[in-house]
């Protein structure tokens, strides 16, 4: 298993001009092999980043995303249309910087035809960043029930009559992505599941319950789908992040992860579990308590969401919180999510987000030597 103390979620900001050349190339300005190189220089950016800050996991950046999740719509057909809104809804809470934000959940949402794969979800990213750099690369994949939001009963019905049905083939493709990542060299591959910690908004509750599963099913067929994914593959760590909302440095809900811990950190069969603890709205580190012994808690204590700039002193100090309920070499460190799960990104400086990756790494060094 990997062994890393200091460790990334996903997402880094997107550069202007990658913003930029994305809608010029939307809007037919820009050719293909223009578009791609621009995408290239803005991995080469993240990736050594990420190095120069003393990081030994790295990640492209998710550079050639709309969202942390859009990469299956991209590379799979049978979803419709389906435009960045249907990642971004939700009441979004934020501080006095940036406030509250309402997004509706787009009208006619849902898969329309059985899916069927046009090409993979992230190989590109993964055998480029792995040419540009030494360091561990990691590849982030979405946990397949996050995609009920794209499962509608009225409008996916002749496609798929059932959610099970739906989220099976998803896991399904996942699996093959996972497997041809493996095959290809890969040897750290994380699931994003952010729903799972949304179940705990009642609000959030009655959208997914009204998808057909209750909270129970949720947590053991979920789970089954994601272990599904993550198959078994020796020599290769899987990751499992579990986190509130994320986008233009908002949140969707707040709440310990005491009700989904049990089922989740022992049900899950990923060995690395990448938890959001950067303030208060994720409660104590009493959860973790259920955190198997073969499995590692990477504390999410850096924030991504404001540009307030975390010093070694006080993450060494909630490290050491951690410890009086899981032991520091089942521990590591990193910021609590991506810097940008969709292209619109969080209200923080390029500056400051180099600040947290170094001081995640700083910390790191400090705390486990």
């Amino acid at each position: 298993m990997l062994e890393a103390r200091a460790d990334v979620v996903g997402s880094l900001l997107r550069p202007p001009e990658l913003l930029q050349a994305r809608e010029r190339y939307a809007r037919g300005e820009l050719s293909a092999a223009d578009f791609k190189r621009t995408e290239d220089a803005a991995v080469d950016r993240a990736i050594r980043l990420q190095e120069e800050a003393g990081l030994p996991v790295v990640t492209d950046g998710e550079m050639r995303r709309t969202s942390f999740q859009s990469q299956l719509v991209e590379a799979v057909e049978g979803f419709g249309e389906v435009p960045l809104e249907a990642y971004l809804w939700g009441e979004w809470r934020g501080d006095e910087r940036v406030g509250d934000r309402s997004v509706e959940r787009p009208r006619g949402l849902g898969v329309r035809n059985r899916l069927r794969a046009r090409r993979h979800l992230s190989v590109e990213e993964f055998v480029y960043a792995r040419a540009r750099t030494q360091r561990t690369v990691k590849v982030t994949l979405p946990s397949p029930s996050l995609y009920a939001n794209l499962w509608s009963p009225e409008v996916s019905r002749e496609a798929y009559p059932t959610l099970d049905a739906f989220l099976e083939d998803v896991a399904e493709v996942l699996r093959r992505e996972v497997e041809e990542l493996v095959r290809l060299g890969a040897t750290y591959i994380q699931l994003d599941a952010p729903h799972y910690p949304l179940l705990l908004d009642p609000r959030t509750r009655r959208f997914y319950e009204a998808r057909g599963w209750d909270l129970d099913r949720w947590l053991s067929r979920g789970v089954e789908l994601d272990n599904h994914v993550i198959g078994d593959h020796p020599g290769v760590t899987f990751a499992f992040h579990l986190c509130r909302g994320n986008q233009g440095s908002r949140w969707l809900v707040s709440g310990s992860y005491e009700p989904l811990a049990r089922r989740l950190f022992r049900g899950v069969r990923a060995q690395r579990l990448m938890l959001e603890y950067d303030d208060e709205r994720s409660g104590s580190f009493g959860p973790l308590a259920h955190l198997p012994e073969d499995k590692v808690a990477v504390l999410g204590l850096v924030t991504t969401k404001s540009p307030r700039r975390e010093t070694p002193e006080e993450l060494e100090a909630r490290l050491r919180e951690a410890s009086r309920c899981v032991p520091p070499e089942r521990l590591a460190l990193s910021p609590q999510c991506g810097f940008a799960t969709s292209v619109m990104g969080n209200a923080i400086t390029p500056a400051d987000q180099e600040y947290k990756l170094r001081v995640v790494a700083e910390t790191a060094r400090r705390f486990w030597g």
